[in-house]
C-alpha cells in the first residue's frame, strides 16, 4: 500500500541533508519545504566529513579575481568562467549567511578569521572551524538551525527511490520507509543528494553515496555534464578502514611533505610540489605505488607536536591505526574524493527537468571544471543552495500534476558494481579498461535488480570517458596522454548513453554474434 502524503502536497521537497540541502532549506524559509533524508539528519553526508573548509576571498592580500585565477586553473580549461565568477564573487555573503545560522568560525585574537592554504591556492583563503573539523562544525549548527526552523518538515528514514512525472514535469517524490512506500506530490524538488564514491572501494565518501541524485535524474530525463571526471584525492590514510580517513590537503599546506618508501620526496621535482593540483599529486603517488613502491606523509619537521592541536581528527584517525604523526611517517593512497561531473545545472541550480532543481556535488555547474580546486565544494553547496532556493521562491506558483504511482524500486546495492569500477575506471584509465566496463555495467544498467541504479551512474561515467580521447584534468588516459587543443564539456541524457554503450565494443559484437 502506498501513502500519499497529501498534507505536505505543493512544499518544495529537498533530498539529501548536507551543506547544500540544508541551506536550500533555511534560505526558502519561511516558504514551507520538506527535507527528505534516508538516515539521520546530516549523518551519511560528505559535507560533515570535510576537513579543509570554505574557500572564500577574505584575506587583505586577496581577491574573487584572484581566487577565480586558482579555479580556472585547477580547472585545467572546461570551467564555466561566468558560473565560476559568480559563485566566487558570494562566497563572502555564503560565509556570513552560515556565521548568521550559527557557525562559529576559527578566529585569531585579533577576532579576524583564521585563513588556512590549501593545494593550488595562491593565498591563504580557507575559512575553517574547529581546526579541521569545519564540517561536522558547520552541518552541526545548520542542524539545530533547521530544527528551530518551524517551515521545514524533516522526514527522517526516508529513502527517494523515483522522480514522479506528469509528462515532462515534476509531480511527486517515490520514497521507501519503514512502513513501505510514500509518494510525497510536489512540482519542485532539490537533488541535494551527495557523490559518487560509494561506486569505489577506496573512497573517502560515506559508502552507501553512489550518486543517488543522478540516478533519479538520469530516469526522469534529464540533462548530464562532465561525468568523466572524478576526483581523487592523493592522501587518503593507508589503511584497512572502509571507508577510508582522509588525510587534508591542510597538513601539506602546513608543510608536510610527501616521500617514499625509500624516503625520496618525489614531488620536488614537479611545479608546485606537494601543492600542485590534486590531479597531478594523485597521479604521482599512484605511479610510486605501481612500481611497488609506498608513500607517506611527513609532517615530523613542519608540525610534530603542534600536530594534534592543529589537524585534532586527522590526529584521532592516525592514533585509531596506531600512527603518531608528531613522530611517525603517515602511510598514504589515493583514493575517490569528489566528483565534477552531474546533473547539467544552470547558474540557478535548475536542471533540464522543469520543477527539478540540483545543488552540492550531485550538480555539474562549470564552476569545477576538469577538476576541482581544494575547498570550493563546500563553497559551491551553499552558494548553489542558497540560490536554487531564491529560484523556487521567484519562480511563479505551479499546481502538482497528476501523479501516476509507480512500483516501488528494489533497494540499491552498489556491491556488484564496485569491483568494476575500482578496476576499470580508475586514476589512469585506457580503451580496454573502459570498454570492459561499459560491457560489465550495461547488462545491470538496462535490468531491474539492485543493481540497476548505480550501474546506470557508472555507465554515465564509463561512456563519458570513452568519448574523452584525452587526458585533461582529472580524466588520465594512458592511451591519449596528451591534451587537445580544445576544451569542450559535454551533455547528453541517459537515452544517449544507453545507445552509445550499445553500440561499443565487445558488448556490441556479442549482441551480433
Amino acid at each position: 500500500m502506498t501513502e500519499i502524503l497529501e498534507q505536505l502536497s505543493g512544499r518544495t521537497v529537498i533530498v539529501g541533508s548536507g551543506l547544500a540541502g540544508l541551506m536550500s532549506a533555511l534560505t526558502l524559509a519561511p516558504e514551507p519545504s520538506v527535507i527528505v533524508t534516508r538516515a539521520a539528519l546530516g549523518a551519511e553526508t560528505s559535507s560533515a566529513w570535510a576537513q579543509g573548509g570554505i574557500a572564500a576571498s577574505m584575506g587583505a592580500d586577496d581577491s574573487a579575481a584572484l581566487h577565480l585565477a586558482d579555479t580556472l586553473a585547477a580547472g585545467d580549461g572546461l570551467c564555466d568562467p561566468l558560473v565560476a565568477a559568480g559563485i566566487i564573487a558570494e562566497a563572502p555573503a555564503a560565509i556570513a549567511a552560515l556565521e548568521q545560522a550559527g557557525v562559529r568560525f576559527d578566529r585569531n585574537a585579533a577576532g579576524e578569521l583564521s585563513l588556512g592554504l590549501e593545494a593550488a591556492h595562491n593565498r591563504r583563503r580557507i575559512v575553517h572551524a574547529e581546526g579541521d573539523g569545519s564540517g561536522a562544525a558547520i552541518i552541526a549548527a545548520l542542524i539545530k538551525a533547521v530544527m528551530e526552523t518551524p517551515a521545514i518538515s524533516v522526514l527522517e528514514g526516508f529513502e527517494a527511490r523515483r522522480i514522479l512525472m506528469d509528462g515532462e514535469r515534476v509531480a511527486g517524490l517515490l520514497c521507501a520507509t519503514a512502513n513501505g512506500a510514500a509518494i510525497l506530490p510536489t512540482s519542485k524538488v532539490v537533488l541535494a543528494t551527495g557523490g559518487i564514491g560509494g561506486l569505489y572501494d577506496a573512497t573517502t565518501n560515506p559508502m552507501g553515496n553512489f550518486g543517488q541524485g543522478i540516478a533519479l535524474a538520469a530516469r526522469a530525463g534529464a540533462a548530464l555534464a562532465d561525468m568523466e571526471f572524478v576526483q581523487f584525492h592523493p592522501t587518503a590514510l593507508d589503511s584497512r578502514r572502509r571507508p577510508l580517513a582522509l588525510i587534508s590537503e591542510a597538513v601539506r599546506g602546513e608543510g608536510a611533505l610527501l616521500v617514499n618508501e625509500r624516503g625520496e620526496r618525489f614531488m620536488a621535482r614537479v611545479s608546485g610540489a606537494e601543492l600542485a593540483p590534486r590531479d597531478v599529486v594523485a597521479r604521482a603517488i599512484s605511479a610510486e605505488i605501481a612500481r611497488g613502491g609506498r608513500v607517506f606523509l611527513d609532517a615530523r619537521a613542519a608540525l610534530g607536536s603542534r600536530f594534534a592541536a592543529r589537524f585534532p581528527v586527522i590526529s584521532s584517525l592516525c592514533g585509531e591505526a596506531g600512527i603518531d604523526p608528531a613522530k611517525d611517517l603517515i602511510p598514504v593512497r589515493p583514493a575517490v574524493h569528489y566528483h565534477m561531473g552531474g546533473v547539467a545545472t544552470d547558474a540557478n541550480g535548475r536542471s533540464s527537468v522543469p520543477g527539478l532543481w540540483v545543488a552540492g556535488e550531485a550538480a555539474s555547474t562549470g564552476l569545477h571544471g576538469a577538476n576541482r580546486l581544494a575547498s570550493n565544494s563546500l563553497l559551491e553547496a551553499a552558494v548553489m543552495g542558497m540560490r536554487a532556493a531564491r529560484d523556487i521562491s521567484g519562480a511563479p506558483a505551479s499546481a502538482t500534476g497528476a501523479i501516476f504511482a509507480e512500483r516501488l524500486p528494489a533497494p540499491a546495492d552498489a556491491s556488484l558494481i564496485r569491483p568494476i569500477v575500482s578496476r576499470h575506471l580508475g586514476v589512469l584509465r585506457n580503451a580496454g579498461a573502459i570498454e570492459g566496463a561499459i560491457a560489465a555495467l550495461l547488462p545491470l544498467a538496462e535490468g531491474n535488480g539492485p543493481a540497476a541504479d548505480p550501474a546506470i551512474v557508472a555507465l554515465l561515467i564509463a561512456v563519458f570517458a570513452s568519448l574523452r580521447m584525452e587526458s585533461r584534468g582529472a580524466h588520465a588516459r594512458t592511451d591519449f596522454p596528451l591534451k587537445l587543443a580544445n576544451a569542450n564539456r559535454r551533455r547528453m541524457c541517459l537515452s544517449d548513453v544507453l545507445e552509445i554503450a550499445r553500440a561499443t565494443p565487445p558488448y556490441a559484437l556479442a549482441r551480433s554474434a
